[in-house]
């Protein structure tokens, strides 16, 4: 069996409870040798061009789920600058980019 990074919260007697919190996300025995995938979603309602996201993060994860992995989605931040424009929002817009890359980073 390949060894995935994801097997190291999925194997051995220490991650019993790892295996627990995996589980009451849906995931079964089968599911543990299979990798783990994140697909990385910044899709809301409250910025235009982000509102096809939802749609395309879960058709990624069902390609995924359809090779053999398992997709686990989760969100970060959305910027919009149009809606900054204008006021004080406007000033964060670039530094706020450096908070979305670090709540993806491993």
């Amino acid at each position: 069996m390949p060894h995935y990074r994801s097997r190291r919260s999925t194997h051995g007697r220490n991650m019993a409870g790892a295996r627990g919190l995996w589980r009451a996300t849906g995931m079964t025995d089968s599911d543990f040798g299979k990798p783990i995938i994140a697909v990385v979603n910044s899709f809301t309602q409250f910025v235009p061009g982000h509102v096809h996201l939802k749609d395309l993060g879960q058709m990624v994860a069902r390609e995924i789920e359809a090779a053999g992995g398992v997709a686990k989605e989760f969100n970060t931040i959305a910027v919009d600058d149009g809606i900054a424009m204008g006021h004080d929002g406007m000033l964060y817009s670039l530094p706020s980019r450096e908070l979305i890359a670090d709540s993806v980073e491993y």
